[in-house]
């Protein structure tokens, strides 16, 4: 396996966990995971995670900001592995 798919697949574990994390803290209002985190994890390359995650339990739905950096965020990462000719399969 390429390290660049074990590293995202890690990467992406982690931003998924932590992402869930934040959605039970929002439940039970406790203090949230900041914004600058998730969206750090996202530009790690945990961005193909979190954005399954957004829509499977229905986190963060209400906030169309934070859907539009995680969307740009996407668009970066997937240009960078064309440009860099990085082939997961």
């Amino acid at each position: 396996m390429k390290p660049i798919i074990i590293y995202l697949i890690i990467i992406n574990i982690i931003a998924v966990l932590v992402f869930a994390v934040d959605k039970a803290k929002a439940k039970n209002q406790k203090q949230r995971v900041p914004e600058k985190i998730l969206h750090l994890l996202e530009l790690l390359g945990g961005v193909f995670g979190i954005l399954i995650t957004m829509y499977v339990i229905h986190h963060k739905s209400s906030k169309w900001q934070y859907y539009i950096i995680t969307y740009i965020i996407l668009i970066a990462w997937i240009l960078s592995l064309q440009y860099f000719k990085v082939s997961l399969f």
